[in-house]
């Protein structure tokens, strides 16, 4: 059952805690606020409002679990408050996995300060969770899949238009690194894990991933550094230095350009015409009609 006026209160005290430069927002002039506003948080959780300012007021609907999460996110709770806002709103918590999309507080706070660079936060499937606008401009929305095409590695063996992403001489060596990948996560989750239930339909499904798997590669890695194929600025080469989060499996990949070479002026220019690309994502908002939740693309 939810606990309303816990979760008004809970809610309160975790908006109240936070300031817009925690969240990689701009703090502005003339702020009177104690932490953030309402709109700030509504927007950090692309929910409405309206819905928002409701469930603090201790009305509107019962949000749904996919609410909850939006929210527990938006607000960079940890897993232990993630798990406690869940049960105010009477849900039981999500299981605890490296399969989890909920990302850690300290992650999301270096992620939201990398505001001109590309970077992705991805799980160890390579699914991405989140983009900075660059990363969008770079290889396009890559948080928009679902199924087992959320995983990049997934997608290289099944969808052709993933490899015209990357330099065509770097095929080979991608598609040795993601199955040696695959492998290791497979033998470290185990023979029920999503990471089997992926090796499985790649077996079925692609001739060249059941060549690559047969080889029985481990710890294959790439040298630092990605060529990209960018469809109006043609080939850029980016050195890509990760961070781990151990505790969540999760990596924050970050691209850049040595200052001076020609794709660092290419970057330069994706800052530019970014914003007017056809990769650019589509926002997705929630509102309230009529007691439901609504989702807009």
């Amino acid at each position: 059952m939810i606990d309303r006026a816990g979760l008004a209160e809970f809610l309160r005290r975790r908006r109240e805690s936070l300031q817009p430069e925690d969240v990689g927002l701009p703090r502005g002039q003339r702020r009177r606020t104690t932490g953030l506003r309402r709109e700030e948080v509504a927007t950090l959780c692309h929910i409405s409002t309206d819905y928002y300012s409701r469930i603090e007021r201790e009305r509107g609907p019962h949000p749904s679990e996919q609410m909850i999460a939006s929210i527990a996110q938006g607000l960079h709770l940890s897993l232990d408050e993630r798990d406690h806002l869940f049960r105010l709103a009477g849900h039981n918590p999500p299981t605890r996995s490296a399969t989890s999309g909920h990302i850690s507080p300290g992650l999301l706070r270096i992620f939201d300060r990398l505001t001109d660079t590309p970077a992705e936060i991805v799980t160890e499937l390579g699914e991405t969770l989140r983009q900075t606008p660059l990363g969008v401009a770079l290889t396009g929305d890559l948080t928009r899949y679902r199924g087992p095409a959320r995983s990049i590695g997934y997608r290289w063996f099944t969808d052709p238009a993933t490899r015209a992403l990357y330099h065509p001489d770097d095929h080979a060596r991608h598609s040795r690194f993601f199955a040696a990948g695959l492998r290791r996560t497979v033998t470290l989750r185990g023979p029920d894990s999503w990471a089997a239930h992926l090796q499985h339909l790649l077996l079925a499904r692609s001739e060249e991933f059941r060549t690559v798997w047969s080889e029985h590669e481990v710890g294959v890695r790439h040298n630092g550094t990605k060529r990209f194929m960018h469809p109006e600025l043609g080939a850029l080469e980016l050195a890509c230095q990760t961070l781990l989060d151990p505790d969540q499996s999760h990596c924050l990949l970050v691209y850049t350009a040595v200052p001076g070479s020609e794709s660092y002026e290419k970057l330069q220019l994706l800052s530019v015409i970014g914003t007017h690309s056809g990769l650019t994502p589509n926002v997705m908002t929630v509102g309230v009609s009529s007691g439901r939740e609504e989702r807009s693309v």
